[in-house]
């Protein structure tokens, strides 16, 4: 059944059919279509379209379809329905019969399918950085793992000067850092709601957008339906990100790769990702770098594809745009397997680290060191620059390094060397060296796992251009520390609540109030407060929630934190709490408050004791005494807003 045969006499061929059909393709979107439509019922009935009871039975209907579909997502492409909107509108006519015709009303597929994109982008995202913090975990424990191992750098794929084997996994930290930067700057963009927005001109009933977004976990509504249906640049972007990210997998491949080959020798890649030759028994290569490469091509082409596709559009809605879903969903699942197929290749790889030093030592990779020498002799450094390249071509002339030509040899080209000049030769020596920030000194390399670890990394990168005052320090600290914060709960799949899962929540709070853990409330004040609430999910199941209660412009309350028991100690109340955090700064918040029996707890997050005498009245009489707890054991904290990276 099609949606639009009214206006037509006679069907539509088959091959135009095949040609025009997207099922095959967006029927991964069936989740986010029902969940749209669910919140849509909400907002018709808000306006008076649809009834209590109408809205009960579609909502029942559409729960019993969404269950249907997540244990079963292939039934979909037994059907011929034209797209995946159609799809669930024909299962819903089957359940509800006419009152299924009903729902469309005053929607268009054109603000359906932009809905059901962003929402999927949402989730995948999430899944995404995780992923990438997962990657970047792996080649910390790398980088500890051989942080001690030397390595010959290169340019222009010659050996330079030694770095160590952890310098050269923390390059590539810092990459894929930039990448989570970038995905969590799209993800923020696009998490702006398009429903309502009807095919072009909005839509004539008179729906309460912002909180029709906010039932669908949005930030906020879009501000011009021309611009909301028509807009890809959510999917440009993501494609922009994945690519730019693959091209940092590429790189780590190639690298590998090189470092993997007879003529270096650096490292043996595990078996569990790599393959043999069906005719020469003895080869074992890295296809799984190999394919990391080769599949970024796969994505940038994408890209490509989907600038092609809307470099001339006019607005708005244009069938073009149907060529948004294949690519995009190809590249994140290639850029998601490439990232999980790297954290296998990372951890299994095994370093040669008596090859590698050999290497190092080898290609007069010390003849910086040498020149540093002279300069420290008041030997300008272009004409030390010239002594040394005298000096390393005897070398090669006689075949020898640097360090094993004789004293009166060196003194042959500079009456400044002495006998002290040995130590500065050594591999140990030109390592040690590099102890700046961002050095290859082993110490230096340490300091940098350790502050990453601890959530310190690109410190300097966030002050203010000149010279770097302690104060300045201080404030950059606590930024980058908000920063990766909000990166580990974009991480851990936090996201604002939706409608659907108020009974989730309930059962929550419920459990742990019973147990005197918090205060309880009705299942009624968690449907009006539910866009005050976010939620944690593992593998796609709820296992926490928490609520943010703003009491005047510059000041709100987090309330309702819990998780569920079996999902304690993974870090998904943390996240909550930086989910919130994080969303206080964008609403401007100043302070941010708790009333708890665990201080230490927040203490870790930033918050700090103050005296409970100092909050105001209905605060106090908001929070009543649990009948579990000692009174006298609650405390108030705060926690302030900075605002000053705005």
């Amino acid at each position: 059944m099609a949606l639009w045969g009214g206006r037509f006499k006679e069907k539509a061929s088959v091959q135009f059919k095949k040609f025009n059909d997207s099922l095959p393709v967006d029927y991964r979107m069936a989740v986010q279509d029902i969940v749209g439509s669910i919140a849509w019922a909400g907002a018709l009935n808000q306006v008076g379209v649809l009834s209590d009871d109408e809205v009960a039975r579609l909502e029942s209907a559409l729960l019993e379809l969404k269950a249907s579909v997540e244990e079963n997502p292939k039934q979909i492409l037994l059907s011929d329905a034209e797209d995946i909107h159609s799809w669930v509108e024909i299962q819903l006519i089957e359940k509800t019969g006419d009152l299924g015709k009903k729902l469309h009303t005053g929607r268009s597929r054109n603000d359906q399918v932009a809905t059901d994109l962003k929402l999927w982008c949402k989730e995948t995202g999430g899944d995404l950085l995780f992923s990438l913090v997962n990657l970047q975990q792996a080649l910390m424990n790398l980088a500890e793992r051989e942080s001690n191992t030397v390595l010959p750098g290169y340019t222009h794929l010659q050996r330079a000067q030694p770095v160590t084997f952890g310098h050269w996994c923390l390059a590539y930290v810092e990459m894929f850092n930039r990448d989570i930067g970038r995905l969590k700057d799209s993800l923020y963009r696009l998490d702006v709601s398009p429903l309502g927005s009807g095919a072009l001109a909005g839509t004539a009933y008179p729906i309460d957008r912002d909180v029709l977004a906010n039932n669908l976990g949005f930030r906020a509504a879009t501000l011009n339906s021309l611009d909301a249906v028509s807009d890809r640049d959510h999917v440009i972007e993501l494609l922009a990100t994945a690519s730019i990210s693959m091209m940092h997998l590429s790189r780590f491949a190639e690298d590998l790769i090189f470092y993997n080959s007879g003529e270096a020798g650096f490292v043996e890649m595990s078996d569990l990702v790599s393959s043999g030759s069906s005719l020469m028994p003895q080869k074992k290569n890295p296809d799984a770098c190999e394919l990391i490469r080769g599949k970024a091509g796969r994505v940038f082409g994408s890209l490509t594809g989907m600038l092609a596709t809307m470099k001339a559009l006019a607005l708005a809605y244009n069938k073009d745009m149907q060529e948004d879903k294949e690519g995009l969903f190809d590249a994140l699942d290639t850029w998601q397997e490439c990232m999980e197929m790297a954290v296998l290749v990372a951890d299994g790889l095994k370093v040669n680290a008596t090859r590698t030093l050999a290497a190092a030592q080898q290609g007069y990779a010390n003849a910086t060191e040498l020149a540093d020498y002279l300069v420290g002799k008041d030997i300008p450094f272009r004409e030390a620059h010239h002594i040394v390249g005298e000096v390393v071509l005897a070398a090669i002339d006689k075949g020898c390094p640097l360090e094993d030509l004789t004293l009166t040899q060196l003194r042959a080209y500079s009456d400044t060397i002495e006998q002290d000049v040995y130590q500065h030769l050594s591999i140990e020596s030109t390592l040690d060296k590099r102890e700046a920030l961002g050095g290859t000194s082993r110490a230096q390399v340490q300091k940098t796992i350790d502050d990453i670890q601890k959530g310190k990394s690109e410190i300097l990168n966030e002050q203010v251009v000149g010279a770097p005052g302690k104060q300045q320090v201080k404030v950059a600290l606590k930024q980058v520390k908000q920063r990766l914060n909000a990166q580990r709960a974009a991480a851990m799949s936090v996201r604002r609540a939706r409608m659907s899962d108020v009974d989730k929540i309930f059962q929550q709070v419920e459990f742990w109030s019973e147990k005197g853990e918090i205060l309880p409330r009705t299942r009624d004040n968690i449907i009006h407060d539910i866009q005050n609430f976010v939620v944690a999910e593992i593998d796609g199941e709820v296992v926490g929630c928490a609520s943010l209660y703003i009491y005047e412009t510059g000041l709100a309350e987090i309330r309702s934190i819990v998780v569920d028991e079996q999902s304690h100690h993974l870090g998904q109340g943390k996240a909550l709490v930086q989910y919130l955090l994080e969303f206080a700064h964008q609403m401007e918040l100043q302070r941010i408050i708790v009333l708890t029996y665990i201080p230490d707890y927040f203490s870790e997050l930033g918050f700090s004791v103050i005296e409970k005498s100092s909050l105001a009245d209905n605060i106090i009489e908001d929070s009543e005494p649990s009948p579990y707890k000692d009174p006298a054991d609650e405390v108030a904290m705060a926690y302030i807003v900075d605002r000053s990276g705005q």
